[in-house]
């Protein structure tokens, strides 16, 4: 098998992994509703210390010797998912306040996007090495079990039925991100390393995103006693990893 042939089974099984997280989040909290609800913010605090960790001594300092234009690629990255959550929440769900459904369907659109866009940072990293995408992997397949939590309890809340909300919950934040990892790689392991420079550079923009817009203030307003523990476990499995490669 060639070493082009393992990077993509490689960035597959990974995107496979994130898919199978979520799902198990979607399944614990719809049997065990009370665990995942008293449970899911230490995966939330864990995560959010190995992505802005892994993003910051890893990832940006890889895309930035990549590419001289990385610091604008990852300025797009961040706020071009920024912007468009904000258009998600702002926008499109102003234009439904009296329709109850949307309270569950707008975020299952944005959650779905975010976890195709997901599929492509695995190509990307994976492309550039399997160890940039092991490390990206790790963040982003823990932080994939309360979002799918969190799918599932937008749906209920809105008021569709389990079996429903369960599907679309699946089909929305674990199936997208296989779908996007297998869409996106047969072009991204055909780029010059310049603009997978710059591809990684935004999916950093992203990770950071993640970690640092959604997860960190999630993790700061926890209040749970093993909260900060977690954190501090993500961050430290972060630096082990990537300071015991170099």
């Amino acid at each position: 098998m060639s070493g082009m042939e393992n990077t993509f089974w490689t960035a597959f099984g990974a995107s496979l992994l994130a898919a199978v997280v979520t799902s198990i989040g979607i399944y614990v909290i719809r049997r065990f509703e009370r665990w995942g609800r008293n449970n899911s913010i230490y995966f939330v605090c864990f995560a959010a210390g190995v992505l802005i960790s892994v993003s910051f001594l890893h990832i940006i300092p890889k895309a930035f010797s990549m590419n001289a234009l990385g610091p604008y690629y990852l300025f797009t990255g961040y706020f071009g998912l920024h912007l468009f959550n904000r258009f998600v929440n702002a926008v499109i769900c102003d234009k439904n306040p009296n329709e109850s459904y949307a309270i569950g369907l707008i975020p299952m659109i944005g959650i779905g996007f975010h976890s195709f866009i997901d599929g492509f940072i695995y190509s990307i990293t994976f492309t550039v090495s399997v160890f940039t995408g092991l490390l990206a992997a790790t963040g982003m397949v823990l932080h994939e079990f309360p979002e799918g939590i969190i799918t599932y309890l937008l749906l209920i809340r809105a008021g569709f039925r389990e079996k429903t909300s369960f599907l679309l919950a699946f089909l929305a934040a674990a199936a997208t991100t296989p779908l996007g990892m297998l869409v996106s790689y047969p072009y991204i392991s055909q780029i010059g390393k310049p603009f997978l420079g710059s591809l990684l550079a935004v999916s950093a923009g992203a990770l950071v995103y993640v970690g640092a817009t959604h997860l960190l203030p999630q993790a700061e307003t926890e209040h749970k006693r093993f909260s900060l523990m977690a954190l501090a476990a993500g961050i430290l499995v972060a630096l082990v990893v990537i300071f015991s490669k170099e």
